[in-house]
């Protein structure tokens, strides 16, 4: 009978898991519709402008995908669209304004680097802009964990502690750009794999290391956005 109950326990997690992943997966595809469909019809290298524009639409996505893989993490709850609902209409604005402004400085910083390219002072000016935007790409994503757990935090007081954890726990950091590299590479050979199974897996390594790194700022044990909001 003990078992039994050892088998259907690990069957019923191995089951939520699936499912969490696989639904978390759909409604991050449905919420990031537009930017989708543009990577999947352009040529990155030649849409980027337009790229860049719709990025900004997906940071309530990805802070509500958060809450999800916090709540099932913490609490084994597999309500994944009353939570991605839920964490999405809380975080919208913080997170939109986040990811504009990180856009827009990686445009900025983009534009610099190709300027500088070739040219005698690129040896000194590209390293410092690369660096420049790894930490934007590295602190954006620290502060999207953080707005799905605190979706009322200001902004500024957010950047400035995620910007000097990414460069104190910058192995953390080093694991979850390489995972979001990881899965830029899977997206341009495979899309509907990508999006359809690695996304929520490839994005859980991701939250976990940015809470792992938050540890000091927000506590030990994820405070889901259901308590916040």
């Amino acid at each position: 009978m003990s078992r039994f109950r050892i088998q259907h326990e690990t069957y019923s997690m191995v089951f939520g898991a699936v499912y969490v992943a696989l639904m978390t997966n759909a409604l991050l595809v449905l919420s990031c519709l537009p930017l989708v469909a543009a990577l999947l019809t352009t040529d990155p290298t030649r849409s980027w402008p337009l790229l860049a524009l719709l990025a900004p639409g997906c940071a309530p996505a990805i802070c509500a995908a958060f809450a999800v893989l916090g709540a099932y993490t913490i609490d084994r709850d597999t309500a994944v669209t009353r939570t991605f609902t839920r964490a999405w209409r809380a975080s919208a604005c913080r997170a939109l304004a986040t990811v504009s402004c990180a856009s827009a400085a990686l445009v900025v910083l983009g534009v610099d680097a190709r300027v500088a390219w070739g040219r005698p002072a690129g040896a000194l000016v590209l390293p410092v802009l690369v660096v420049a935007m790894v930490l934007v790409v590295a602190t954006t994503l620290l502060v999207l964990a953080v707005l799905a757990e605190r979706p009322r935090v200001r902004l500024r007081d957010a950047g400035r502690v995620c910007l000097y954890l990414a460069v104190r726990r910058w192995h953390l950091t080093v694991v979850s750009l390489l995972t979001i590299a990881l899965f830029e590479a899977f997206l341009a050979a495979r899309p509907a794999l990508a999006l359809g199974l690695a996304a929520t897996p490839l994005l859980y390594v991701v939250w976990a290391n940015s809470r792992f790194t938050l540890t000091a700022a927000l506590g030990p044990n994820p405070g889901l956005v259901r308590q916040h909001v």
